[in-house]
């Protein structure tokens, strides 16, 4: 893993919760996006509200503008940052609409969401049900 903190290059100390999340976060492509509920579902734990408490919290030394709300809309207080860092990666965006706060254009998630396939570790289960641990069995 490539996080690092500032006591002299050491890697930082994560709850576990918030290290796997930061972990998913890591495994997520250049140009495409998971939500939180998606991240959520895909380690088995927590909901979108705790995985956004753990990229809130220690989320900065990861692609954190990846995990993102379910609605497409950016990050509030980071649009500019993120939609620099979409455009860098080609993530497909949608046009803003005339009436949303400063014409800030959307996340196309049809488009741009990613299923965590080809991935390792706990993931959707191939035959299409929710997320299940490694070496779990989905019943």
């Amino acid at each position: 893993m490539g996080r690092m903190d500032d006591r002299m290059g050491e890697p930082p100390e994560y709850p576990d919760y918030a290290e796997r999340v930061l972990e998913v976060a890591e495994l997520i492509p250049e140009g495409r996006v998971m939500t939180y509920g998606d991240v959520a579902e895909w380690l088995g734990e927590g909901g979108p509200r705790q995985v956004g408490r753990a990229m809130a919290l220690y989320g900065g030394a990861v692609p954190w503008w990846r995990v993102v709300r379910a609605d497409g809309v950016l990050l509030p207080g980071h649009e500019l940052r993120a939609l620099e860092r979409y455009r860098a990666e080609g993530t497909p965006l949608r046009g803003a609409s005339r009436a949303s706060e400063g014409h800030v254009p959307r996340l196309d998630m049809k488009r741009a969401r990613w299923d965590g396939a080809a991935a390792p570790g706990p993931g959707p289960d191939p035959a299409g049900g929710p997320a299940v641990p490694d070496g779990a069995r989905a019943t």
